[in-house]
């Protein structure tokens, strides 16, 4: 049976991967990003930076598996690990702030090099960053072409949403405001912790079957 088995699950990864990206809070780093250009160049930054999330995420799901076998790495044991990561970005978010699992503060200062916007550090690490990859990688394991299919089409999705944030960045930031964006942030950050710790859980079962009971 695939990782992602049934339709629920499939729901489940869409929610995970939207939480992990957060485009909420890529928003006010946008807006300061893009504070004294034209909404041309915002409109073009907004479509790099989504087409290299979708770009490295997709690629992470083709290769993933490879990579992990390469790697000699259970599947378990990187649920463990990237449950783990994404737990540490749940408690930046609840704090609404990226943390340095998603952004170091040399990245951050990344921002004022005119050659790397809207790709480093906003796209990768900060959206396409250990968390999305780890999530990407635990969810095209053991599944068929149809399935992979499907990661890879969420995955086009969950970008869309993204794109659609940043175009709309300004009159969503307006109206949402400082506080309203941190209230989103701890939102996805409660519900990321959630998924986090699943993972881990699931993992710890896998690797030591006695935790399952039975």
């Amino acid at each position: 049976m695939g990782e992602l088995s049934n339709w629920t699950e499939y729901s489940r990864f869409l929610l995970s991967l939207l939480a992990v990206l957060d485009p909420f809070m890529a928003i006010p780093i946008f807006l300061g990003m893009c504070e004294h250009r034209s909404e041309a160049d915002r409109r073009r930054f907004a479509k790099v930076i989504s087409l290299t999330v979708f770009g490295v995420l997709v690629g992470v799901a083709l290769a993933g598996e490879a990579v992990l076998r390469i790697m000699g790495t259970s599947l378990a044991s990187f649920r463990i690990g990237g449950g783990l990561v994404l737990l540490l970005m749940a408690f930046a978010m609840l704090q609404a702030k990226p943390g340095d699992v998603r952004q170091t503060a040399a990245e951050a200062d990344a921002l004022d090099g005119i050659e790397t916007i809207g790709v480093v550090p906003l796209a990768v690490p900060l959206l396409a960053g250990p968390g999305a990859i780890s999530t990407v990688m635990i969810s095209v394991q053991q599944g068929g072409l149809f399935h992979d299919a499907l990661v890879i089409v969420i995955i086009g999705a969950v970008c869309a949403v993204v794109w659609l944030m940043l175009r709309l960045a300004v009159p969503v930031g307006r109206l949402m405001g400082t506080a309203g964006l941190n209230v989103a942030n701890r939102l996805l950050g409660l519900l990321l912790a959630a998924i986090a710790v699943e993972s881990m859980a699931t993992g710890l079962k896998e690797l030591f079957p006695v935790l399952a009971g039975g």
